[in-house]
């Protein structure tokens, strides 16, 4: 199945594979060599935490190579801002409290509230999808209902 995604956050996968295959798998490896030679392997704690890692970082390989290898890219730069779509960033005003926030929606593995980016699977997203500025949407979070006017969409870089 696609995995709708920005080059962005295609590239960003690309940079941790290599890391994780260049630097973090070969240091383990050499960690777990290190902690064999120490002896009984049966009350180690540095070769179980070693080979807990090495487990950790085989896995995340795995779902890195499976997501690059399932990668659509979506160019925002092609879409329209009428209405809100992948890659669209949307400034709301939440109704109730009276604050404006801005998201933009991309996808899954690209999402950091931080910054403001939201998935398009997540609830808002998923509320906002297809909607256009002037509309209201109520988005409905473990906390509570809440609803906002979309004041504008546009399409950014990302």
């Amino acid at each position: 199945m696609p995995i709708p995604m920005t080059k962005k956050g295609l590239d960003a996968l690309r940079v941790e594979l290599e890391r994780l295959k260049k630097v973090e798998r070969p240091k383990v490896i050499q960690d777990i060599a290190e902690a064999r030679s120490h002896g009984d392997l049966s009350e180690n704690a540095e070769y179980d935490a070693a080979k807990d890692r090495q487990g950790f970082i085989e896995a995340r390989i795995r779902d890195l190579e499976h997501k690059i290898a399932n990668a659509q890219i979506i160019e925002a730069s092609q879409l329209s801002a009428e209405k809100v779509t992948f890659g669209a960033t949307v400034i709301l005003l939440d109704l109730e409290s009276k604050e404006k926030r801005q998201y933009t929606l991309v996808g899954q593995e690209e999402s950091d509230l931080k910054n403001g980016k939201i998935s398009v699977q997540s609830p808002v997203g998923r509320a906002l999808v297809g909607r256009k500025a002037g509309d209201s949407v109520e988005v409905t979070t473990p906390a509570r209902l809440i609803e906002y006017e979309i004041l504008e969409v546009r399409i950014d870089e990302i």
